[in-house]
């Protein structure tokens, strides 16, 4: 018996070594390859920056340089993400739980991915994946004046990250749910544990640590 020869490679294209060999080991090629083309930019175009300039939330996602990932969540009024222009989008970084999870992981891997879904007008998503870096607030702000410089009340950037876009792209609606925002008072900068979620998931009771 002859040796079976691997199914051949699409031609290049955005997208991983893995995904073109899978999509070829799984038959799906000839779809993804549609979709590269007809949905793929290097760039955000207008209406991508338009929908990135109503979003009140992205999903974010890194790794740190052995390939460990984090997932995170950044949330604020429409305009918090900032297109700078069709190749660099920057988000605020605020103070936080001190951990700096993601921005660890920008500074050994500049690699990021985010998502930005639209859950309550046209229930449609926008990835866009690229490469960061991070910028603090007076150095990106002496470039771009126009910087939201207080985008809560008590709540001021203190660094950006910036990220050049090397993949834009839809994210489809089909499994999207739909969902209705409702007004609610945030405590922005709060130290209280209380306001800030407490002891949700009872890591601390279980470790005898009384919540200060």
């Amino acid at each position: 018996m002859g040796t079976q020869q691997p199914p051949p490679r699409p031609e290049p294209g955005p997208g991983s070594d893995g995904e073109h060999l899978l999509q070829c080991a799984y038959g799906s090629a000839d779809r993804a390859q549609r979709f590269y083309r007809d949905q793929v930019l290097d760039h955000l175009n207008d209406d991508m920056i338009t929908f990135v300039g109503r979003m009140e939330l992205a999903f974010i996602g890194t790794a740190d340089a052995g390939g460990e990932c984090d997932s995170s969540l950044r949330a604020g009024p429409p305009g918090f993400l900032h297109v700078l222009d069709e190749r660099r989008v920057a988000y605020p970084e605020y103070r936080g739980n001190g951990v700096l999870a993601s921005l660890g992981n920008i500074s050994e891997n500049p690699h990021i991915g985010m998502l930005m879904i639209d859950f309550t007008e046209d229930v449609i998503g926008l990835h866009v994946n690229g490469q960061a870096r991070i910028v603090e607030d007076a150095d990106l702000r002496a470039q771009w004046p126009g910087l939201p410089a207080e985008v809560e009340r008590g709540r001021a950037p203190e660094r950006w990250v910036v990220v050049h876009v090397e993949e834009a792209y839809v994210h489809c609606r089909k499994h999207i749910p739909r969902m209705q925002p409702v007004p609610r008072n945030r405590d922005w900068g709060t130290d209280d544990v209380r306001r800030k979620g407490g002891d949700y998931f009872g890591v601390r009771a279980r470790q005898g640590v009384t919540a200060r």
